[in-house]
């Protein structure tokens, strides 16, 4: 685990940190405050991914309105 604070975060380095805990929680071998732990932080993790695809989306919305194309964006599945 990093301690880079997650809001300095890349979406890769957070989806990888995200998995990280993802694995970690899987494998059951941890007690049961630091999976607490871990779960806040993979909650805050999949809230900053989040962000991010929704800035990347209004984005592309913008670049689509700018050349005149149709606009209009479905939300990113498994978020």
């Amino acid at each position: 685990m990093t301690d880079k604070p997650i809001a300095e975060m890349s979406f890769e380095e957070a989806m990888a940190a995200l998995e990280g805990v993802g694995t970690q929680l899987e494998r059951g071998d941890v007690a049961l405050e630091q999976s607490i732990a871990l779960y806040e932080r993979g909650a805050k993790l999949k809230a900053h991914c989040a962000d991010k695809l929704r800035v990347a989306e209004e984005k592309v919305e913008m670049i689509r309105a700018q050349e005149g194309r149709a606009t209009g964006t479905a939300p990113a599945e498994g978020l």
